[in-house]
């Protein structure tokens, strides 16, 4: 592993900024050229999502593979690429599907359960992407790491959001819960083990 990571410590942040928007034009090569699905709207709303949930919980490995490869220079990098995919995934909802209606948007809130644990997602992840930037850590101090504990209830609610918009949980939601309830695990093992220390 020790040339993996000499290969990585050599890799710009930005390549991962750029290579994060290859999803995206996929997306958009699909939609206009009627790969997209018989729904076009559903199919560009549920790959942004998907795609939002690929870095978000990538984001949240980061700290576990550690002990292999070390990702942290570019866990700020997949962080934003998140919220940039599940910003663009509301707005998607929200201008093809609702029409910028938000009459019609609060509606469906109400109706469907799973659009308000999506929206207290993003809300949660705006203070995150805000915050993202080396002036904030200065000036937060302890409690910026604090502050971006909020991206664990932010990305269980991604999943849960995903997976209630199933009429049948697939194998792939299964195994997106799984790697998920591993990650919370290892987290709490960590956090655990360091409150035990002290």
């Amino acid at each position: 592993m020790r040339w993996l990571q000499g290969a990585l410590r050599k890799v710009p942040t930005w390549v991962v900024y750029l290579a994060g928007l290859i999803p995206l034009g996929w997306i958009v090569y699909l939609t206009l050229y009627g790969g997209i699905g018989v729904d076009p709207v559903k199919g560009i709303e549920h790959r942004l999502g998907k795609v939002a949930l690929w870095f978000l919980v990538g984001g949240l490995a980061i700290s576990p593979v550690r002990r292999w490869v070390n990702l942290l220079k570019f866990r700020r990098a997949i962080g934003l690429l998140g919220f940039f995919y599940v910003a663009l995934h509301l707005t998607a909802w929200l201008w093809f599907d609702m029409g910028l209606l938000l009459s019609q948007a609060v509606a469906d809130l109400w109706k469907r359960p799973y659009l308000t644990y999506g929206i207290i997602a993003f809300l949660l992840l705006i203070p995150l992407a805000l915050t993202s930037n080396n002036a904030s850590i200065r000036k937060l101090g302890a409690k910026w790491r604090m502050l971006h504990m909020l991206v664990y209830p932010a990305v269980t609610l991604g999943v849960v959001h995903y997976l209630m918009q199933m009429k049948v949980i697939s194998n792939e939601g299964w195994i997106w819960l799984a790697v998920l309830i591993v990650l919370l695990a290892a987290r709490w093992r960590k956090f655990a083990a360091l409150r035990s220390n002290r």
